[in-house]
């Protein structure tokens, strides 16, 4: 199984835009995404830094529902 690669919040925020996330707005160092679905709003905020730790990425992916497969392949 691959390792969680080092990404920064930009990288993350065009992986998100990819899969129908909606940049709404920036707030101090936190960007904020929205994606509509049939049953819920999903509203995942992503902060602006270099290098993403490791607990942080995997909650946006969780929050997401995205897998690490899905994430190497849209980076």
């Amino acid at each position: 199984m691959p390792k969680l690669p080092v990404v920064s919040g930009k990288e993350v925020i065009k992986v998100l835009s990819k899969m129908e996330f909606i940049h709404i707005r920036t707030t101090g160092s936190h960007a904020i995404l929205n994606k509509i679905t049939d049953k819920e709003k999903i509203t995942i905020p992503v902060p602006l830094h270099q290098e993403l730790a490791k607990g942080t990425l995997k909650s946006i992916m969780r929050q997401a529902d995205m897998s690490l497969e899905d994430l190497l392949n849209l980076l």
